[in-house]
């Protein structure tokens, strides 16, 4: 049976994209390349890691930055290709298994509906020599950050989002679905109707909100306090998903909001613990030095006992409004 691939499907690695000073990370670099130092040293340290790169200067400065932390080179690979920024989850390839074989499917990336420069993001994949397939839809924009496998041809996503005029203008709901349908291989689509999070450039990715962490259990954010100016949007979701849940039968994790973080300039950032990252072995959860991070980082090995869990301190990444999950893309087994 054809199959949207979850997060948890063996992987061969992840796909990150280097920040360099052309990138939106110019303000922030050295602390961005810091925290991509720490994912690439709990990626690599188990499985492999492909690195897009800019230029072969480029790729000279990541290798000291790499050997002088002391990472596994073996496992690094190496990609050269022009890109507009970083976030690897939004114009990454989707995996889908149909007849015992994967597939790769390059949706069409329009910086989050017109917001951001993407022309070269959105042709990073085609660079890149897959051994699996890859399928181009030029005609539907979608991003990996949108939509949540839980692979059991079940598909978790944010109207907000995915029924934004800014992606695909012409289509109604019921088109939305017929081409996820055919593209992803889903039976059912489940819409959330609520949820965001201040200082969200996306318009309310699933990944920054609620995520399977298997087939049958859904963590989401949880806001709890009446004062924050997410409790009403955050109390409505969770409402939401305790329908979902005793409709079909999942567990629900609700991870705590983080202490309000915000940028210099006074604007509140989207600090979530939903964006962690799922590896063969391990599981890499963003922490933003929260009273919040333990426990955020103590439930989710609660629900996950089969994985190591890592918290990776993704206060720089936040700064350019993303997280841990955002500046990443798993690749399955055999397809690189």
């Amino acid at each position: 049976m054809p199959e949207f691939l979850p997060e948890w499907h063996p992987q061969w690695g992840v796909m990150i994209a280097w920040p360099h000073a052309s990138t939106d990370w110019e303000s922030n670099l050295t602390q961005a390349e810091s925290c991509y130092l720490q994912i690439a040293a709990a990626i690599s340290d188990q499985q492999q890691l492909l690195i897009i790169h800019q230029n072969a200067e480029h790729k000279a400065h990541i290798q000291q930055l790499l050997t002088t932390q002391g990472l596994k080179l073996r496992n690094i690979h190496w990609q050269q290709t022009a890109y507009n920024d970083t976030w690897t989850r939004d114009y990454g390839p989707l995996a889908v298994r149909t007849n015992g074989a994967i597939e790769l499917h390059k949706f069409t990336f329009n910086g989050w509906g017109n917001k951001f420069a993407a022309e070269l993001d959105n042709q990073v994949s085609t660079h890149i020599t897959w051994r699996a397939p890859l399928h181009i839809h030029h005609d539907f924009v979608l991003e990996g950050g949108a939509v949540e496998s839980d692979g059991r041809r079940n598909l978790l996503t944010t109207e907000a989002c995915l029924l934004n005029p800014n992606r695909n203008p012409g289509l109604n709901r019921e088109q939305v679905e017929q081409r996820l349908r055919e593209t992803l291989k889903v039976r059912r689509i489940w819409w959330l109707k609520h949820g965001y999070l201040a200082g969200d450039d996306t318009d309310s990715h699933i990944d920054t909100l609620a995520r399977f962490c298997n087939a049958f259990t859904i963590a989401y954010m949880q806001c709890n306090d009446p004062e924050d100016e997410h409790y009403t949007e955050l109390q409505a979701m969770e409402k939401e998903l305790f329908r979902l849940a005793s409709l079909e039968g999942f567990d629900l994790l609700p991870l705590p909001l983080p202490t309000a973080q915000f940028a210099q300039d006074g604007r509140r950032l989207p600090a979530t613990y939903a964006n962690f990252l799922i590896l063969n072995h391990k599981v890499l959860v963003p922490t933003y030095n929260s009273p919040t991070d333990e426990a955020a980082l103590e439930r989710l090995a609660s629900a996950m006992p089969d994985y190591q869990v890592v918290g990776i301190d993704c206060r720089a990444l936040i700064e350019q409004h993303g997280s841990l999950h955002c500046v990443t893309m798993q690749i399955p087994q055999g397809v690189l």
